[in-house]
Order: C-alpha cells, then sequence, then structure tokens
C-alpha cells in the first residue's frame, strides 16, 4: 500500500511544488505526494525552471488549496514554512507532522540571482526528503 504525504507551504508555489515532485521520484510506487498552500496562487516559473534542470518537471502541477485534501488522511503531513506550520488544519487519520522550516526562496533581483534561491532551496529539499525516505 502506497505511503500518502502531503507537503504544505503558504502560496504552494514553489517550496511544496518542489517536494511534491522529489516524492513523486524519489519515492517512486511507494509513495502518494500532493502539495497544497493555505493561500493558493500559482506555481512559480522559478520552482519549475530550477526542478527541470535535475531531470523534474513540474510544469503540470496547479496551485491547490489545503480545503481539497481536509477529509483525507495521509501517513505524513510536512510543513515547510511557518506560516502553513501554524496555521496548518489538523488532518484526522494522519499520524505524523513534520515541518521543515526553509525560506521563501521568492526574491528581488536579477534572474539567476532569484534562480540560485530556488536551487538552494531546491537542493535543501532534496537532501531532507532523501533523509527521510532513508529512514522509512
Amino acid at each position: 500500500m502506497k505511503k500518502r504525504v502531503l507537503i504544505l507551504c503558504t502560496g504552494n508555489s514553489a517550496r511544496s511544488q518542489m517536494a511534491e515532485g522529489f516524492f513523486r521520484q524519489l519515492g517512486g510506487a511507494d509513495y502518494e505526494a500532493h502539495s497544497a498552500g493555505t493561500y493558493p496562487s500559482i506555481v512559480n516559473p522559478l520552482a519549475i525552471e530550477a526542478m527541470r534542470e535535475v531531470g523534474i518537471d513540474i510544469s503540470s502541477h496547479r496551485s491547490k488549496s489545503v480545503d481539497e485534501f481536509t477529509n483525507q488522511s495521509f501517513d505524513t503531513v510536512i510543513t515547510v514554512c511557518g506560516f502553513a506550520a501554524e496555521h496548518c488544519p489538523v488532518f484526522p487519520g494522519s499520524p505524523r507532522h513534520i515541518h521543515w522550516s526553509l525560506p521563501d526562496p521568492v526574491a528581488s533581483g536579477p534572474h539567476e540571482q532569484k534562480l540560485a534561491t530556488f536551487r538552494s532551496i531546491r537542493d535543501q529539499l532534496a537532501t531532507l526528503i532523501r533523509g527521510f525516505l532513508a529512514q522509512q
């Protein structure tokens, strides 16, 4: 039976989207991954670009509200920002809640500088998710 994981952040535009992409690739057939936001927006093009660089295509992802998942159970709920952790609804039947505090990669500056920030968050997520999967 697949383990269900839900990754939450505020906008479901970058961190949680990248994490969902990694879980789908690295977790393979053992995991069913979803992501959502407390205030969904759009998938950030820089998140798509940063993930494409490591061979993961999230261009078809859409930003989703956490409300779409409130009546579902997950083996693990992961928050990747402080706001989502503070405002995360309770998921009955979801025994495990993990918080990974990652800064919002959206910043001002030239394209290359912004992309470098997204790459840094992407790489941190890859390390965290590989560690998570190794402990299962």
